[in-house]
């Protein structure tokens, strides 16, 4: 099977150091193995989204040498599919309405005890829409980091397919648009282990075989703070890229010797396809950004 890899920002702001670590493991991850490197836009939240911000990410791409394969894809053109798969689930009673607010699952323990799994809800305004969690995944393998153990509160709960303001979950698009996209392997940062139990759930709800995992290091600021767009993280440098990919580079573990870091973009991301090996990745789940508070 050819390695089919992906990256999959969202446009709520240009990209930063951080993003910048996903971006390139999973491109050298992709193309070390001769294989395809996909970008998705993971426009699923209007409110959180910043005017212009996908394009911009598209260009910031492209000045670090980072050239996708085939088109991009926009969550935001894909809710048909989204609403087709949430609407078999409910005629098949594998999911359901719930009207429980947060405040009210948080009072019951933080995590949802089913109050509407057999409540026979219809669909009404307000109304989330929860999975029957029949395939709970108490541990999976990632490719770096071994075995990871899931709770089981966390691991047996009904998780929102859809939510109470009518945009879809992210768990759901991500496994869908996966599998539309023929990913076999997901690279991606560190804060996103603890969902991909519910992600591998949904998987083998529709029966079908999942992905493979690899998390990098998040790149955290002095505080211990994980550098992302709401937390104001700078954008990565679209006129002098050639600074900030060597030192996201380093990040991920290479050496580059003198003649490649004195190379132009192109020249440095060849050396790195090349040169590339997950086993260079540090084992830390979060390393301190070179650049103070996120800035370049």
């Amino acid at each position: 099977m050819k390695y089919i890899g992906r990256f999959a920002p969202s446009p709520s702001g240009p990209l930063h150091f951080g993003s910048l670590i996903a971006a390139l493991g999973s491109y050298f991850q992709a193309k070390s193995r001769q294989g395809i490197w996909r970008v998705r836009m993971e426009d699923l939240d209007p409110p959180r989204e910043m005017p212009g911000a996908a394009d911009t990410i598209l260009r910031q791409l492209e000045a670090y040498a980072l050239y996708w394969d085939g088109e991009v894809m926009y969550q935001s053109q894909r809710h048909n599919a989204y609403q087709a798969q949430i609407q078999q689930w409910l005629d098949d009673k594998v999911a359901y309405y719930c009207r429980c607010t947060r405040k009210q699952i948080k009072a019951a323990g933080g995590y949802y005890p089913g109050t509407c799994r057999d409540a026979s809800i219809t669909e009404a305004d307000g109304s989330a829409v929860r999975i029957k969690m029949t395939h709970a995944t108490y541990q999976f393998k990632d490719e770096k980091h071994g075995t990871i153990v899931i709770p089981s509160a966390l691991a047996e709960e009904d998780f929102i397919i859809k939510r109470r303001d009518g945009l879809f979950a992210y768990n759901l698009a991500v496994v869908l648009d996966d599998i539309e996209q023929g990913i076999t392997q997901v690279v991606r940062g560190a804060d996103l282990i603890e969902p991909t139990g519910r992600q591998l759930s949904l998987y083998h709800q529709l029966n079908v075989t999942p992905v493979s995992y690899l998390h990098l290091p998040l790149a955290v600021d002095k505080q211990g703070y994980k550098l992302s767009k709401q937390n104001h993280a700078t954008a990565i440098d679209l006129q002098h890229p050639t600074p900030t990919l060597i030192r996201a580079m380093e990040f991920l573990g290479f050496t580059l010797p003198d003649d490649i870091r004195g190379g132009n973009t192109e020249e440095i991301i060849d050396w790195g396809c090349r040169n590339w090996s997950q086993d260079l990745l540090p084992f830390a789940t979060e390393i301190t950004s070179p650049f103070s508070n996120g800035a370049l």
